[in-house]
């Protein structure tokens, strides 16, 4: 009788410890001494998924009994949490975050690219950086409660994907001239000088090399910008300015 109790109580233990550990949709709120709590990174340390808080310091993220979250923002202190069945079964669970109130003085960074957030320990290494467009699709799509219903039913996550989608074209632009410049595009890929803009638009509008570009293999790269070439003078340029 006594193996019996042992053996139940054992199962039941067993079963508990497991069904804590599933990870779960889990919800909080970083309540702090500052109005507006938008773009604060929260972090599982153990499966390395991020989310960020919206403007009122809510947030989600997926996790289970015994994972690490780490909530930091360079003007926050941060804070790690050892998330326990409480805080799972809550509705909403509180984290408390003081605000980081030095002032510095000026210093210029520019000449040092070594210099980050990851580097300055904002932000552990490998956990991806939010563009401002990204940070505010992130915050309108998924942010707590009705929010992100109404975001889409009036069409501001729309308008949100559409920025997103401009400020990476500017970014793969930016880029395209950081690599190739005039010269190379009208000497060696025969674009007149007057549609050099242009064709640098036409190649960004492309998913094909667009995606070649972020894998940033310069030959690659070059090779079908050269393809994008010839097909964009086919179209724009008459044959007799050839």
């Amino acid at each position: 009788m006594i193996r019996l109790i042992c053996f139940i109580v054992f199962w039941c233990t067993t079963q508990l410890f497991a069904q804590g550990n599933v990870a779960v949709e889990c919800h909080g709120k970083v309540n702090a001494d500052m109005t507006n709590l938008e773009g604060i990174y929260v972090i599982n340390l153990k499966t390395e998924n991020a989310s960020i808080t919206d403007r009122e310091g809510y947030f989600s993220i997926k996790a289970a009994v015994g994972d690490t979250l780490l909530l930091s923002a360079y003007q926050f202190k941060s804070v790690k949490i050892a998330l326990t069945p409480e805080h799972l079964q809550t509705n909403v669970f509180f984290v408390e975050m003081k605000p980081i109130m030095n002032e510095l003085k000026e210093v210029v960074v520019s000449r040092y690219p070594n210099i980050s957030a990851e580097a300055l320990g904002i932000i552990p290494n490998g956990i991806k950086k939010y563009t401002p467009a990204e940070r505010k699709l992130a915050t309108a799509s998924s942010g707590f409660g009705l929010d992100p219903l109404l975001n889409l039913m009036s069409g501001r996550t729309n308008m949100l994907k559409k920025e997103l989608e401009v400020e990476k074209k500017e970014t793969f632009l930016a880029q395209l001239e950081s690599m190739f410049d005039q010269n190379h595009l009208v000497n060696t890929l025969h674009i007149p000088s007057i549609y050099v803009k242009g064709f640098l638009y036409f190649a960004v509008e492309n998913p094909k090399f667009t995606r070649v570009l972020e894998t940033k293999n310069h030959t690659s790269i070059e090779f079908l910008l050269a393809e994008l070439a010839r097909q964009y003078l086919e179209i724009v340029v008459p044959k007799k300015e050839k």
